[in-house]
């Protein structure tokens, strides 16, 4: 490849500052772009990366700054966009679902718009979620027909489906990623891992929605950042790829888990509170496609990627106790 600039949206989200860390490793020249400064450098791998001269961070919100963004992407004529910027929780868009709306389809689908015209563009990845599937049944591939379940998921959908429309009309070079729930080192501290890691730590209760009775898959990020590595530069131009383990769990039995690691009573720590609205109870996705097609493989199991997540809450456990435990809402 030629050009190895690629600028990643959504550079201070767990998933962004991953692929960041991941790309650097790989010799690119990155530009990260977020609506908010830089995080603590805790939660961003990429600042310990010994290629961090080629990465350059601008902050700027698609919904306020997109002008300025597509000039940084003509300025620099970058050929890769990775989209990885969302409002991305879900049981709290039901409290402002405009501002969800606004961010994951509105400002996004300009976002899309602008780009159509530039003929540099190679690749776009967009970052979408089974979330727009609502649930499901068994093995789910990526033809399933959407059935999205809280404004969150809709917002998703609804964009997802607006970019079909510029790859059928336009030839956007768009392809799309959905992955299972992911986690590991860096992961903000509100998500149910590093939460629960944390919680028996300090031994504090750990709340634990609708019993943890819906079923997941956990995969580690860095077998997500090289999977959307190689969709990036080897997938089809318009497909759908799902990234995921062949390990199913229930939170229950995850958290479970947890506390075993720990040596901790999960029963004395975990205390069951109402389920959250509009959760789905399963969303199981079948990966069959990208381990065949671009021969993938994940390579981090569940329990290898619990223990490395433990150490980095451990060796980070003083400032980390210094950082926000629950989500914090901006519009």
């Amino acid at each position: 490849m030629d050009n190895k600039k690629i600028i990643i949206l959504g550079s201070n989200s767990f998933s962004g500052s991953n692929f960041i860390n991941h790309q650097l490793n790989k010799d690119y020249q990155v530009f990260g772009v977020s609506r908010s400064k830089e995080l603590d450098s805790v939660f961003l791998p990429y600042k310990n990366n010994t290629n961090i001269k080629n990465f350059q961070f601008a902050q700027l919100d698609i919904n306020k700054n997109l002008d300025e963004i597509i000039t940084l992407i003509k300025k620099e004529k970058i050929s890769q966009v990775v989209n990885f910027a969302a409002q991305s929780m879900v049981e709290q868009s039901w409290d402002t679902p405009e501002h969800w709306y606004m961010t994951n389809t509105v400002s996004t689908i300009k976002f899309h718009d602008q780009l159509k015209d530039l003929d540099f563009l190679d690749r776009y990845v967009h970052i979408s979620t089974p979330e727009v599937y609502g649930t499901c049944e068994g093995l789910i591939k990526e033809h399933t027909n959407y059935h999205p379940s809280t404004p969150y998921a809709t917002s998703r959908a609804a964009t997802d489906m607006s970019l079909m429309n510029f790859y059928n009309t336009y030839q956007f070079p768009v392809l799309f990623t959905r992955a299972a729930n992911v986690f590991g080192e860096h992961q903000q501290l509100y998500r149910i891992v590093t939460k629960a890691i944390l919680s028996f730590l300090t031994k504090s209760k750990l709340p634990l929605h609708g019993g943890g009775h819906s079923v997941r898959s956990f995969i580690h990020m860095n077998d997500v950042s090289k999977a959307t590595n190689m969709i990036l530069n080897h997938g089809k131009i318009g497909e759908i790829y799902h990234i995921s383990t062949k390990q199913n769990i229930s939170i229950k039995a995850l958290v479970k888990m947890i506390a075993e690691q720990l040596n901790i009573s999960f029963d004395e720590y975990v205390e069951i509170v109402e389920d959250r609205k509009g959760k789905d109870s399963a969303y199981l996705l079948d990966s069959a496609k990208l381990r065949d097609t671009l021969n993938w493989e994940d390579t981090i199991s569940l329990e290898e990627g619990i223990q490395r997540t433990i150490k980095w809450v451990n060796d980070n456990l003083e400032k980390l106790l210094k950082q926000p435990m629950n989500y914090i809402h901006k519009p």
